[in-house]
């Protein structure tokens, strides 16, 4: 059994780096998908380091639209086809970082190697200020002219958008760590329902909702921790999260969680230094979240 990290990819090569060599344990494999719109020559260097692999479907994102999940679900085919045995594939993005050292997590995961760690909430019940990325058209993941003009007129004229099959709504965030056959599932799912595929494509924040959405009204659900491990600060309404600092410190080790985001080596290089220092000194692995 191994695990397998996808790290999502768009910038700063350094605290990429920095982030990689933080994740290396024996029986862990780290797949990186960089932005298409990236050179690779930038960051090429990190395939030299142990058990780590570039993405070879890359795509170009956009943030926000369906592009972020073609990227997900493609990076994770590829993993899936390696011919590797992975007890959870966890999603990264670059501005993340540990909070355990890399055998604890890795150890845990191979504990809970039948469970998946998600956050999730009911759209219409718990989380109604996003009820306007499931009714509203986005045409942003298109390409053509006046796309934007058209969805504005779409949005006028059109009835509400209901999801199809009788699929209730569910999002969260976007990061977190599944067992392969959720994975599995997700994408042999949207294979087979192009209206469902269909409908996520034109919804804006979709990589916040899809994988709930599918995982929640199936028979996995029981399967699915409601927890993604991770600890992220939003201000209210803002749409994307604060980025830690030293100021930080107490919180993110009295968390208990795995990973935190964001980060940028660029506004606080000493807050990673100091993570380093307190993971080095932590005790072996057990059982944190109380899962059995």
């Amino acid at each position: 059994m191994r695990l397998a990290h996808l790290i999502l990819v768009h910038n700063n090569p350094a605290q990429l780096e920095r982030l990689v060599k933080r994740l290396i344990c024996p029986a862990t494999d780290i797949y990186i998908h960089l932005d298409k719109k990236c050179a690779i020559a930038d960051y090429i260097h990190l395939q030299e380091l142990e058990n780590v692999f570039f993405i070879k479907a890359r795509v170009r994102i956009t943030w926000g639209n369906f592009s972020v999940v073609r990227a997900t679900l493609n990076s994770m085919a590829e993993m899936l086809n390696s011919g590797n045995q992975y007890s959870h594939i966890n999603l990264l993005s670059g501005a993340d970082y540990p909070l355990k050292n890399a055998g604890t997590i890795q150890d845990f995961l191979f504990a809970n190697n039948n469970k998946s760690f998600m956050r999730y909430r009911h759209v219409y019940n718990e989380w109604n200020e996003s009820r306007s990325r499931f009714t509203l058209y986005s045409l942003g993941d298109y390409n053509f002219p006046f796309k934007y003009s058209v969805q504005r007129l779409l949005n006028k004229f059109l009835e509400e958008r209901k999801l199809p099959n009788g699929l209730q709504p569910y999002g969260f965030s976007q990061w977190f760590t599944l067992t392969p056959i959720c994975v599995r599932y997700v994408i042999d799912y949207l294979e087979k329902n192009h209206r469902v595929k269909r409908f996520f494509r034109m919804t804006w924040g979709v990589d916040e909702l899809i994988f709930q959405t599918i995982l929640i009204n199936s028979h996995l659900k029981d399967t699915i921790v409601n927890d993604h491990l991770r600890y992220i600060r939003f201000v209210r309404k803002a749409s994307s999260p604060d980025t830690l600092t030293i100021a930080d410190k107490e919180i993110l080790v009295r968390s208990g969680k795995f990973y935190a985001r964001k980060f940028r080596d660029d506004v606080d290089h000493v807050i990673l230094d100091y993570l380093d220092e307190v993971v080095e000194k932590q005790v072996p692995f057990r059982n944190v979240l109380g899962i059995t």
